[in-house]
């Protein structure tokens, strides 16, 4: 558990609460393990196991609240939300999963988490590939000795540095139909792998699956910055199961850039551009067929973590698939709990990063396609004012009256970020050819 202080205890944070909406949900206690308060609940409601939505609760100085004030709000939300059809698929019809988790072991706790959660998972045929992307010779051999404890997982050195160099290491070495990703700060829900096999099983015109992303804890002000900021990452959060639907490669240009989302009966329930696609899903919680990432040609290794493009590499893979005519499932019942930074200067410097890593993945597009130009101008204006309408009201975000509010810089150094993408990926992409020439 993360506390601002070692010994003292600390009021704030928003307790992060699962309730089964079948059963009775309990009281909710105000204070905190380390003997402060929290301000108030962030209450995820299940029914059948699958998240449907999210109710806050503030405490307002009050010790305790009530069980039954739980419960109206929780069935509150439960009677807005449409029944859902919850298929069974048998074992031996679910494909082959390789969950891949690239590290750079500067979070080893996290690690050692996230890795016995995965073997926990439910799915009779996974293998787990850890990718040892670390720089630091002190740590030499530890990734070996944290996945020693769990006997399915294997270990793949990658020395380029870089989170898409560790991915195409871990698809290369992957033996699974799908292959599956996750970060070393997540920790995955017991249900999660079967969730994605049997949406995969499902919809065999998906190629990518993508699945709901919860914050694992709201102890901090920064922790719970990122979610008011973002809403979650992608800046949108649903619990709605959907269908993103790339248009044809034959089409023109202005068409291809637009996105089709489905519902689960096949409704259109809206349109966005292509370059907005961080609503379909994100790297902590992605999933393609293999066939499919070898299409693509894998991940672009100047975009990423650990290079100076400092993101962008989840983005790109899911506009590819979407602007090759692709398709890309949304799974609600496949949940992953990531744990956001926990303090501000962190929180500054990933927003920042997430700027610059932004306009540097459009870059690597228009650099690898020329005709993203023409996609761009026709689409960016529609996207902006969408992005923009999110940031003002981000889904899912905690009830503003629960803690502060964000700093206002955020936003700033976002845009900042995004002021130096293009400079950073033409750089990366430098460093990228020459590290790849001197291997």
């Amino acid at each position: 558990m993360v506390t601002s202080t070692e010994h003292q205890p600390r009021d704030g944070g928003v307790q992060v609460v699962l309730a089964d909406a079948e059963l009775l949900p309990p009281a909710l206690d105000a204070r905190r393990p380390d003997g402060g308060r929290w301000t108030g609940a962030w209450v995820v409601v299940r029914v059948a196991g699958t998240p449907v939505g999210l109710v806050e609760l503030a405490f307002g100085g009050r010790d305790v609240i009530p069980a039954d004030e739980v419960r109206a709000r929780v069935d509150a939300l439960t009677r807005e939300v449409p029944p859902r059809e919850r298929p069974q698929v048998a074992d031996a019809d679910l494909p082959g999963v390789s969950v891949v988790v690239a590290t750079d072991l500067k979070r080893p706790d996290q690690l050692r988490t996230c890795l016995a959660a995965l073997a926990a998972a439910d799915h009779p045929d996974v293998e787990v590939v850890l990718v040892d992307n670390s720089r630091d010779p002190g740590v030499a051999g530890l990734a070996e000795q944290i996945a020693s404890v769990h006997p399915g997982v294997r270990v793949v050195r990658e020395p380029v540095p870089g989170l898409s160099a560790a991915r195409n290491a871990g698809v290369a070495a992957a033996q699974g139909e799908v292959v599956a990703f996750t970060d070393d700060d997540v920790r995955v829900d017991p249900g999660w792998l079967r969730a994605l096999a049997t949406r995969f099983a499902l919809r065999p015109d998906e190629d990518a699956v993508t699945g709901l992303i919860l914050p694992a804890e709201l102890e901090t002000d920064a922790q719970l910055w990122f979610e008011r900021h973002y809403g979650g990452f992608g800046g949108e959060r649903t619990f709605t199961p959907l269908t993103y639907r790339g248009t044809a490669v034959g089409a023109p240009v202005s068409r291809r850039a637009r996105v089709t989302v489905e519902d689960a009966r096949g409704g259109v329930v809206r349109t966005f551009a292509v370059y907005g696609a961080g609503v379909a899903g994100a790297g902590a919680n992605m999933a393609f067929r293999a066939r499919t990432l070898r299409d693509l040609g894998g991940f672009d290794p100047a975009l990423g973590a650990g290079t100076p493009a400092r993101g962008g590499e989840d983005l790109a893979a899911i506009i590819g698939v979407l602007w090759s005519g692709g398709s890309i499932g949304f799974e609600p019942s496949a949940v992953v709990f990531h744990t956001h930074r926990a303090d501000y200067a962190a929180l500054r410097d990933q927003v920042g990063g997430y700027g610059l890593g932004y306009t540097a993945m459009l870059s690597a597009l228009v650099l690898t396609d020329p005709r993203h130009l023409l996609g761009l101008a026709s689409q960016l204006p529609i996207a902006a004012r969408t992005v923009l309408a999110r940031r003002r009201a981000p889904a899912g975000a905690p009830d503003p009256a629960i803690g502060p509010p964000p700093p206002a810089e955020l936003s700033r150094l976002s845009r900042r970020g995004a002021v130096r993408g293009p400079a950073s990926y033409v750089r990366s992409r430098r460093v990228a050819r020459e590290r790849a020439a001197g291997r």
